[in-house]
């Protein structure tokens, strides 16, 4: 089975099994509907002078994107092959954006700045059949160059919860020193993209001065990467440079083949896009199942407060029909025969009930007042302000996981109400761990 046969079972598993529960907790589906939608992405990002429209044109064969230092292109340019008849064709964003067959539908909310600055281009480019390349504009010093009038940011956090590879582009000019790179890098990347999905590369080392201006402006970068990402540790960097002579005084006999490198990782792209879309699965499910968990056991804590209240309102209920009629006698003087005399007396009518009955329904709805106005009200409180209890996090996966559902239990909870006593949450929680236990572990299986 190829990959496209895979993703193919793969959506109608997920409809089937999983969509009606997204749907019953509220969870947004959308990233996960997109991201099983059309073909592979490689979104590349960079400042405006990184090389990253030189990539594109090496990789496609042809000149598809105008190259420079200065900023050449201000759109996310989409570019892929269709085949040979439609080379050339352009679509706009506001076509791109209302094509439900497309991925980038959840793009029209980032507003009309956006769309206007959108565009594909299709070439004829064999190598780009199965898969497209995204160009996205140079990234800006936010603090001292103008706004783009759109959210930039935005754009790519939903561009990398797409893409299958993220690869960011630095020249050695500016070596991570952008604004928005240190934003990207921080913040937005690692919430919407695997690290096995960023590739980090230095290009055009090829117009360093000599060989310790190409050390320099690495371990600048380096330095600020370990900045970034808070981490001592950092990734594999691809130092790579133009196919033309570099400059007199620099050897780059050693790096000559990473550039080469790093096309045939763009390139294979596509044998990635299952493993990913599992991926996203694989976390949005559980997320999920965290979600249904907690609402899980807010039921079971409802309905052990029914019970307890339960129990006593029997009590109850039994001490009010037998001696309600005896108790008004003793206080009010009426009825002149209370159902308990009128059955030992063996007398008893119709009529000797209505006292019982009475009491029955005073106290039904006392403690329904009790349930509904007191016990209910302040268990949700107390889990409101503590939904934390609500879960055993007992691993930092689980931790990471309940911040970021955290907010969305939070929204259920306050709409929750007494119909909590008789929602399926452990059914459903059954069908989400089946699915992870069985139905994840049989696709991963099939793309080893």
């Amino acid at each position: 089975m190829d990959e496209k046969d895979l993703q193919n079972l793969l959506k109608t598993r997920i409809h089937q099994t999983l969509l009606p529960l997204f749907d019953k907790y509220n969870r947004d589906f959308s990233d996960l509907e997109s991201l099983l939608k059309w073909k592979p992405i490689v979104l590349l990002i960079g400042n405006y002078s990184s090389g990253k429209s030189t990539l594109i044109n090496e990789l496609a064969g042809e000149d598809i994107q105008r190259t420079g230092q200065a900023p050449t292109d201000d759109s996310f340019t989409i570019i892929t092959h269709e085949g040979a008849d439609k080379a050339g064709e352009e679509i706009p964003g506001s076509s791109l954006v209302n094509d439900e067959t497309l991925p980038f539908t959840n793009l029209k909310g980032l507003g009309e700045q956006l769309i206007s600055h959108l565009h594909m281009k299709k070439v004829a480019t064999p190598l780009l059949t199965d898969m497209a390349i995204i160009d996205s504009p140079g990234m800006l010093d936010s603090v001292t160059e103008k706004d783009r009038g759109y959210n930039y940011m935005a754009v790519i956090a939903h561009l990398a919860k797409l893409a299958d590879l993220v690869v960011l582009m630095f020249d050695p000019l500016k070596a991570g020193t952008i604004k928005e790179t240190y934003t990207a890098i921080r913040d937005t990347l690692p919430e919407n993209a695997g690290e096995d999905r960023l590739v980090f590369v230095m290009s055009r080392i090829d117009e360093c001065d000599s060989t310790s201006d190409l050390v320099r402006s690495y371990g600048t970068l380096c330095w600020n990467l370990s900045q970034m990402t808070g981490r001592k540790d950092i990734p594999h960097i691809f130092l790579t440079c133009s196919p033309d002579s570099p400059r007199p005084g620099l050897d780059i006999t050693p790096w000559s083949q990473e550039r080469d490198q790093l096309k045939n990782k763009i390139l294979t792209a596509p044998k990635f896009r299952v493993f990913h879309i599992l991926q996203d699965i694989d976390r949005q499910v559980n997320e999920l199942q965290l979600t249904c968990e907690a609402m899980a056991n807010f039921s079971s804590q409802v309905r052990t407060k029914l019970l307890d209240i339960a129990k006593l309102g029997s009590v109850a209920t039994i001490l009010a029909f037998f001696f309600s009629g005896l108790l008004s006698k003793l206080i009010f003087g009426f009825p002149e025969q209370s159902m308990l005399e009128a059955l030992l007396q063996g007398e008893m009518s119709f009529v000797h009930l209505t006292f019982p009955l009475a009491g029955v329904t005073f106290v039904v709805m006392g403690f329904w007042i009790w349930l509904t106005r007191i016990t209910f009200p302040r268990l949700l409180s107390q889990r409101l302000a503590n939904p934390r209890s609500l879960v055993t996090l007992e691993s930092d996966y689980r931790r990471h996981l309940w911040e970021k559902v955290e907010k969305h239990v939070l929204g259920l909870l306050r709409s929750a109400g007494l119909g909590q006593i008789f929602a399926a949450h452990n059914r459903n929680l059954n069908k989400i761990k089946k699915f992870l236990r069985k139905d994840l572990k049989e696709f991963y299986e099939k793309i080893r």
